[in-house]
């Protein structure tokens, strides 16, 4: 199911999405004009490779070993990889960062990318791969969107064949399948010892929760809250509440 666009208003302009969004494609068109070996050299040790936080590899300083946590999260591997990515912090970014403000939204947003990369080096320790990318980060956003909007509404296109079809959905149902289907594949790279379509997907796993637990933290007070996002767990009854009026 890919995103097209959710129906929660935003009552101000999401600077900090914006400004998210132009840096991550600056550093691609960057990435693009480079050499493949010296671009293959800036992913390797500029993106999070868990062996090195393990001891099992010794490459390089403390310095850069550590500043590639925060590197990382501006670095992808293709176009497709740089607009999937954009697109869901498009759609989802400016509500979360509504509740919160531009700065704290940028904390949040990183400290959400520090707890990817950090669930991604304890699922797989000895990895040697260089993983890079903003969705740890976008899903700590989606981890703050599944509380805070619940009965928004998201329209998601799903091709069957050739042909995409369009439905919507409540924003927790959606969700929850993408928080389930990352689990699920990230269950399975542990199984098989190796990750599963490239994909870190207990990184995006371990983003969701920590946006899900620290989202309140950064909201500000003074904000004015729907009724639904004072109960997200009780979603059933007021969806129902909802469609029957």
């Amino acid at each position: 199911m890919f995103p097209i666009q959710d129906d929660a208003p935003r009552r101000g302009v999401p600077l900090a999405t914006y400004f998210l969004i132009a840096v991550n494609v600056a550093v691609f068109l960057v990435e693009v004009a480079l050499p493949k070996e010296l671009l293959q050299q800036l992913v390797f040790y500029l993106g999070v490779v868990p062996a090195r936080y393990t001891g099992g590899l010794e490459d390089v300083g403390p310095g850069l070993k550590y500043l590639a946590l925060f590197t990382s999260l501006f670095l992808h591997g293709s176009w497709i990889h740089l607009f999937g990515n954009m697109w869901t912090l498009w759609i989802f970014g400016d509500n979360v960062e509504d509740r919160m403000g531009s700065l704290r939204f940028l904390v949040f947003y990183i400290l959400c990318g520090l707890a990817a990369s950090f669930t991604h080096i304890y699922f797989h320790p000895g990895s040697t791969v260089p993983t890079i990318g903003a969705s740890g980060a976008i899903s700590g956003v989606l981890g703050a969107y599944y509380a805070l909007f619940p009965l928004a509404r998201v329209i998601v296109m799903i091709p069957i064949f050739i042909f995409p079809f369009f439905f919507e959905l409540p924003a927790v149902f959606y969700l929850a399948w993408w928080f389930f289907l990352q689990v699920f594949s990230g269950t399975l790279s542990v199984v098989h010892g190796e990750i599963v379509g490239g994909v870190a997907w207990w990184a995006h796993a371990g983003g969701f929760v920590a946006g899900l637990l620290l989202h309140r933290l950064f909201c500000q007070r003074k904000c004015h809250y729907f009724a639904d996002e004072y109960k997200p767990w009780g979603v059933l009854a007021l969806y129902q509440q909802k469609t029957n009026r």
